[in-house]
């Protein structure tokens, strides 16, 4: 993994090295807060969804906060091992963690899916989801279309730091950036267009993660 990507790492001054790696994280974080505001306000304006399909975005919200945080764990916990590694020039080791954190992602998310499906109705009723017949049918649809993306979702969110671990920051940042982006072109096609209601979300944000 030790390669001229992140050669730098030992040679450049711990202040440079803070601005190139806090700067692109901190605009990561930023941007990824924007796909919920834009994703709700092309939704309140889809006359056939409205403030069901926003309840139905909240009721589920946090079940996707959930994924984030398993993903976000062994991501951060791969990425501080990894960077101990290549700091002890054992690049084999920061590999195999990077297996490893594969590995617990791909079982992670497997289980959470199954949870998820097995008991999606008193998930969505622990949230609020039973408040009336509406919000009921739309967070069901929304939160069974999101279920099938999460291994999708927690990939892309587990592997991110591992990037900026290995000496590329800024590429982290521009995949982010470039998933907002095209999240913000397509949603009103997908939305206003095509009519795929919540669907869409689940597309695009799978479809930006993955890349």
């Amino acid at each position: 993994m030790e390669s001229k990507s992140n050669s730098f790492l030992a040679k450049e001054p711990i202040p440079r090295l803070m601005g190139k790696y806090a700067v692109p994280c901190i605009i990561s974080l930023l941007v990824g807060a924007l796909y919920n505001i834009v994703d709700q306000i092309f939704i309140a304006n889809a006359s056939y969804l409205g403030s069901y399909g926003n309840a139905a975005n909240t009721v589920v919200f946090p079940l996707t906060v959930i994924a984030l945080a398993i993903a976000v764990m062994v991501g951060d916990g791969c990425c501080a091992f990894v960077s101990l590694s290549l700091g002890k020039n054992k690049p084999r080791d920061a590999g195999r963690s990077m297996g490893n954190a594969i590995l617990l992602t791909v079982i992670f998310s497997l289980v959470l899916c199954a949870v998820y499906l097995i008991w999606d109705s008193r998930i969505i009723a622990m949230f609020g989801g039973t408040v009336n017949e509406e919000t009921f049918r739309h967070s069901g649809e929304y939160f069974f279309w999101i279920t099938l993306g999460i291994p999708f979702y927690m990939f892309g969110q587990a592997m991110n730091p591992v990037i900026r671990a290995d000496g590329s920051p800024k590429f982290a940042m521009a995949s982010t950036l470039a998933g907002a982006a095209i999240n913000i072109v397509l949603d009103p096609i997908f939305i206003f267009v095509f009519r795929w209601g919540t669907l869409t979300i689940l597309f695009l944000r799978c479809y930006n993660q993955g890349t």
